[in-house]
């Protein structure tokens, strides 16, 4: 897809960067383009052309982010289980608990820097932000109601109609609105300011035990090359620190969730999930799709020493019986540097405007 990026010029930590689909890029009469704000050092964000920001469509998709008439008993929004005080997510639960009093059957991700993923869930099941979005309001383990029922209760309220209507150019609140609203939203949740950000710009310094840390994190693991680093760089480099692709990172020998597998119907992909991001790490335990760890250290001494052979690891973890084999003072070091990533306080676009 052909695009036209525009820098109109530094504010603070960023630019206010507007994408422009080359064939297309129009906004609905009566609206106010959106301007976001990204984070320096992070790539230029893909707007969906038939989905422009606009001022009016980010207040709608917060104000039904934070809308518990959108579960079946009214008492749950998916800012329920993405609390924007937890980086978007759930902190401390290993899974979230539904409208219904039932657990819900994976940890619920931070929503951060969405706009880079093409794909969504833990098992890639969604391709569009937009359908995601949908999808927890029918989940009978998290919202559990219809989305015509949730029409219907927003047709109720006159306030949702004009501002449907505003937000859209027309009249009519629909399935495809409600995604794109949230859609909207979303997409203006970045997070780019962590002290690994301001390293990258020349603005901050790492410790030695960080530097540390960074090396172990950046040197892959291969032994016939003489190279024992974490490996991490592998899967989570660059910065958006993850290539959202679909691994097994060694959990189990036999996966009770099937993960990619059960979108794919491939036995290759059993046991597989999406690469997370590693950004504000501090603020979205506990770790991985099923919440197990509950810390940074659990998780670097995983790969360390905790890794489960099974058909489909990842070939990368499979080098090495067990793991990376990372000594005590390293895989301190390394959780020194993971912790980096971590944003002192969020910093990103002004959401309600």
């Amino acid at each position: 897809m052909n695009r036209i990026c525009k820098v109109m010029g530094l504010l603070g930590i960023g630019a206010t960067v507007i994408c422009l689909a080359q064939n297309g890029g129009g906004i609905p009469p009566g609206t106010t383009r959106y301007r976001l704000i990204v984070p320096a050092g992070l790539p230029p964000p893909i707007i969906a052309p038939d989905n422009q920001l606009t001022v009016e469509g980010v207040a709608l998709g917060q104000r039904l982010f934070n809308e518990k008439k959108l579960s079946g008993n009214n008492t749950q929004a998916c800012s329920s289980c993405h609390k924007p005080q937890g980086d978007f997510n759930d902190p401390g639960k290993a899974v979230s608990v539904g409208s219904t009093g039932l657990n819900g059957s994976r940890n619920a991700p931070p929503l951060i820097n969405l706009v880079y993923e093409r794909s969504f869930f833990w098992d890639g099941r969604s391709p569009t932000l937009r359908a995601q979005a949908l999808a927890p309001i029918q989940n009978p383990l998290e919202m559990n109601q219809s989305i015509p029922v949730a029409i219907q209760k927003l047709s109720q309220d006159p306030t949702y109609a004009a501002q449907f209507a505003k937000a859209f150019g027309s009249p009519g609140i629909t399935a495809e609105r409600i995604g794109k609203a949230m859609e909207q939203f979303e997409t203006t949740i970045l997070s780019g300011n962590s002290r690994f950000d301001q390293v990258q710009r020349g603005t901050a310094t790492l410790t030695s035990i960080e530097k540390r840390g960074q090396t172990l994190f950046q040197t892959p693991f291969n032994p016939r090359q003489g190279q024992f680093g974490a490996d991490c760089a592998r899967c989570h480099g660059g910065p958006l620190t993850s290539d959202f692709q679909f691994r097994n990172n060694g959990l189990d020998r036999n996966p009770k969730d099937a993960g990619r597998g059960d979108v794919t119907h491939q036995a290759g992909d059993n046991g597989k999930f999406k690469t997370p991001v590693l950004r504000d790490l501090t603020a979205t335990g506990p770790y991985m799709h099923d919440g197990r760890f509950r810390t940074l250290e659990e998780v670097v001494q995983h790969y360390s020493s905790g890794i489960v052979q099974s058909p489909t690891l990842d070939p990368g973890l499979a080098r090495q019986p067990g793991g990376v084999q990372l000594s005590r003072a390293d895989q301190v070091a390394l959780v020194a540097f993971l912790k980096t990533f971590v944003q002192p306080a969020y910093t990103g676009n002004k959401i309600a405007p």
